[in-house]
């Protein structure tokens, strides 16, 4: 059901889809059959993520887990280097380190006993939570690719489009896992028996299936628009800065590591913001100075 929930919430992308206006300017469109792999291969894929990620929880103690995901984004800087081309200067590498160290302190200080862990499966929690980290990462990345190679767009029904039908996939294969596994018998008892209620139990799944959705669509949109890794460092900087909520929501205490993991977490984003400001602005001198020469070369005509 962990594994379901993180792409059931897919139908609800439709209606925008459907509502957005379709821009008339792309006249390009891949063919169907090239975009149909496209989405079944990365609907497998996902359903194969989700289903790690799942079990990797499963098996392991919520701060190893979390310690585990933090290296999506060296995983994300090596994929981006080959299949994207991404340059990496001193001020990107001191993000991604950054990013990733903050992420990893926050994990060693997450409160977990792991008194719950299925006795010998924490060598296969650690396999698959890492599997899980690289196989992410490599789809941001080749998410990437098929945006510049073959959409060849940047508009929000493409990126609507794009997360829609691969999940659709992912469902379709997860939930016919649920059914072959057996664990569908579960179900029952564990809407039944669910502490806070079961409208608490029905609310939990839609809020998360929604929540997974949202997450998402603005990865995908970042993508499409700027970079993978860009994205990866969003969703990275994401993770220290939760404690903030559980504090403002759930009165959760702020103690000196969550604090500083926030702070690194913040330097390393200003790092790589900073970093796109100075290729804004290299970008637009040298477009200045192309339209001086321009000008320059239409006055020196008889």
């Amino acid at each position: 059901m962990a594994t379901v929930i993180q792409s059931a919430g897919a139908p609800l992308l439709l209606p925008p889809l459907l509502l957005i206006p379709k821009n008339s300017s792309s006249v390009f469109r891949p063919p169907l059959h090239k975009i149909a792999i496209i989405y079944i291969a990365f609907g497998l894929v996902i359903a194969g993520a989700n289903l790690m990620y799942s079990y990797g929880l499963l098996y392991l103690p919520v701060s190893t887990y979390s310690l585990i995901c933090a290296t999506q984004l060296g995983f994300n800087s090596i994929f981006s280097y080959f299949i994207n081309k991404q340059k990496f200067t001193s001020l990107i590498s001191n993000s991604v380190v950054l990013l990733t160290f903050s992420a990893a302190l926050l994990g060693v200080n997450s409160d977990s006993t792991g008194s719950n862990i299925p006795k010998g499966k924490y060598p296969l929690g650690f396999v698959l939570t890492l599997g899980a980290s690289a196989t992410f990462s490599l789809l941001v990345s080749l998410t990437q690719l098929v945006f510049e190679k073959v959409i060849k767009d940047q508009t929000l029904s493409w990126v609507l489009e794009f997360q829609m039908y691969p999940s659709i996939v992912s469902t379709l294969v997860t939930v016919i896992g649920l059914f072959m596994s057996g664990e569908w018998k579960g179900i029952s008892e564990e809407y039944e028996g669910f502490k806070t209620g079961k409208a608490s139990y029905v609310l939990t799944l839609v809020g998360t299936a929604v929540s997974w959705q949202v997450f998402a669509v603005g990865l995908i949109g970042l993508i499409s628009v700027i970079s993978s890794l860009f994205a990866n460092v969003i969703s990275t900087l994401g993770l220290p800065i939760v404690p903030i909520f559980a504090v403002i929501l759930f009165h959760d205490g702020m103690n000196g590591v969550k604090v500083v993991a926030m702070l690194i977490a913040i330097w390393g984003f200003l790092s790589y913001i900073y970093q796109h400001y100075l290729d804004g602005t290299k970008a637009k001198k040298k477009e200045e100075e192309d339209g001086r020469k321009d000008i320059n070369q239409v006055a020196s005509l008889p």
